[in-house]
């Protein structure tokens, strides 16, 4: 009997091992995973800044050049900055976001510098992979449906003309 008991502590032992072992792996597969993406100056490097003196040489200087200027014309410049959690399978979110924008005259000179934040932006789409149908309300086995019957021996023979 004293040998099951022995028996039985090492197997509980060994149970109770696996069980913290599992918890502890849930717990790290639920922990956030924090992801940054891109460079915003900041405020302190833009204080060195000063709009209607300074250009676009010393914007390059004083805060580095960004990842996108002004799509038609230079008469701006965004620094932008995204701040992602994910935790587990789920998608990642996006939980911050700071926009830098630097706007310039034609002459190349500061106008102004704006901060924007996540909530100063909106949704846009700009592109979309959907493609629209004409059919409205008819599914695609209904589609199937209705064309057999439809096709005469004809259209599939090789003609010679």
């Amino acid at each position: 009997m004293a040998g099951q008991a022995g028996g039985f502590r090492v197997w509980h032992s060994l149970g109770r091992a696996v069980l913290a072992l599992a918890l502890l792996s849930l717990v790290v597969a639920c922990s956030p995973i924090i992801r940054n993406h891109g460079y915003v100056p900041t405020d302190d490097d833009l204080a060195l800044l000063t709009v209607g003196k300074d250009n676009r040489d010393t914007v390059a200087f004083a805060v580095g050049r960004p990842s996108a200027a002004g799509v038609l014309d230079e008469t701006g410049w965004y620094y932008v900055q995204s701040r992602y959690r994910q935790v587990g399978p789920r998608a990642p979110q996006e939980v911050e976001r700071q926009v830098v924008a630097i706007s310039f005259d034609q002459g190349g000179t500061i106008t102004n510098i704006e901060r924007f934040g996540l909530q100063d932006g909106r949704v846009i789409t700009l592109s979309r992979r959907v493609t629209e149908t004409n059919i409205k309300g008819a599914n695609f086995i209904r589609q199937l449906l209705k064309s057999v019957g439809r096709f005469k021996a004809g259209d599939f023979l090789k003609s010679e003309g």
